[in-house]
């Protein structure tokens, strides 16, 4: 019997949202636009990149790059507003003595990069770089989870947590970021349009009687206004995200945060982050003066914070915290499994590649930074499979976080793909 129309969209929407689907997608539409960028068609794909579009009344003239930077992404950030959202109140950031190890390994993993990117370009001398220091303190939730989905089975998915809690965190500190040091001047009377926008839909979002075609007008309207104020258009997103109920309201059976990510995330994991890679990642570095990335000192700042500061920032962080408080891992976790956790948080990607595109108006060290990103993003995700695969083989204790209380029975990563 062939397929209902419903029940190859329902098939489609759950092969989209697989973490290791959007992990392959991401992947593919930067290689894609990498190898386009160095090959004898790159002015086709600049092309492309700079064709603009929209309204000049309101100020969205925007070329396709931008739209999918400014405007598809912040689809991504809603999403990541509803992750948080329900973390926060439902999840592993309910409990802050639970959460305070991945949140203060978070913290240590953006601080250390930061570090490192600013002293590298301090040796090196180079002064119009350090607005870049945020560039490495990012982690990609979707392509780290998608590497630890396909190399960490056997694992805890007590690791999968941390991880997550960590990228979480890492993600609201990051646009934190984005909207206090990447913010040049703000209008205040637009700023103030787009909150009262958020505060209707929260309204909305709450009430007994809501419908997707009142929300999204009224989404489009609040990013609107804040592209219009000055401040990144993807806060809105974030905030919008953080206002829609994590807890069943009106006696529904399941909270709407759940139910509008799981309407959203197919059109964020499959179009919005892949075409936001597609514009992001076509840097030349074959050609058409792209020899001069490679000699810039934003390079191994960038690259050297990823793959070297996001592990000594979770690990070591990670460690004191645990030797010098009464802070423990969770059950099943050792300091062991911090090493990959580290080096899958040096995965940067999309919001590393957002923050690249803001830091700079100088387009070589805009595409330096971006390289950059995408090599120690390649590094680290190589390096995190390699570490996870050798990890997943090693016995382990009764008592991985050394609390003193041998560990209960674990549930493990990929377990549910073998039943």
């Amino acid at each position: 019997m062939t397929p209902t129309t419903p029940a190859r969209t329902s098939a489609l929407r759950r092969w989209v949202t697989r973490e290791t689907t959007g992990g392959a997608l991401l992947i593919g539409a930067a290689l894609v636009a990498l190898v386009w960028a160095n090959s004898p068609w790159r002015e086709a794909y600049e092309t492309i990149s700079t064709t603009r579009l929209g309204p000049a009344a309101w100020h969205l003239d925007l070329d396709l790059a931008h739209w999918a930077a400014d405007g598809l992404l912040a689809i991504f950030f809603f999403t990541v507003g509803l992750e948080l959202k329900r973390e926060i109140v439902v999840g592993s950031l309910r409990d802050p003595r639970r959460a305070a190890v991945p949140v203060l390994a978070a913290v240590g993993g953006m601080a250390v990069p930061a570090i490192i990117y600013a002293s590298v370009v301090h040796v090196a001398g180079d002064t119009d770089a350090y607005h870049g220091w945020a560039i490495p303190t990012a982690t990609d939730i979707a392509f780290a989870l998608a590497v630890l989905a396909i190399f960490g089975r056997g694992l805890p998915v007590a690791i999968r947590t941390f991880l997550l809690t960590l990228a979480v965190v890492d993600d609201l500190l990051a646009i934190v970021v984005i909207a206090v040091f990447y913010t040049d001047t703000v209008s205040l009377v637009f700023l103030a349009l787009s909150l009262v926008a958020v505060a209707l839909f929260a309204l909305l979002a709450r009430s007994s009687h809501v419908h997707p075609w009142l929300l999204i007008p009224l989404a489009v309207v609040a990013w609107g206004l804040m592209h219009s104020s000055g401040v990144h258009a993807t806060i809105a997103g974030v905030l919008l995200g953080m206002v829609v109920p994590a807890r069943p309201v009106h006696g529904e059976a399941h909270d709407r945060a759940h139910r509008y990510d799981e309407a959203v995330r197919p059109w964020s994991a499959g179009i919005a982050l892949p075409v936001f890679a597609f514009f992001s990642a076509g840097v030349t570095v074959v050609g058409g003066g792209g020899q001069d990335l490679l000699t810039h000192a934003v390079l191994p700042a960038v690259a050297g914070g990823l793959v070297v500061g996001k592990v000594v920032g979770v690990l070591g962080t990670t460690a004191l915290v645990t030797r010098l408080t009464p802070l423990r891992l969770p059950d099943a976790v050792g300091l062991r499994d911090l090493l990959p956790v580290g080096l899958l948080a040096g995965i940067g990607f999309t919001v590393s590649l957002l923050i690249a595109e803001l830091s700079f108006a100088d387009e070589v060290l805009a595409d330096t930074a971006k390289f950059a990103v995408l090599a120690g993003t390649a590094v680290s995700a190589v390096a995190a499979a390699l570490v996870l695969h050798r990890d997943a083989k090693r016995a382990r204790g009764d008592d991985m976080n050394d609390d003193g209380v041998p560990d209960g029975p674990q549930e493990v990563i990929g377990a549910d793909r073998d039943r």
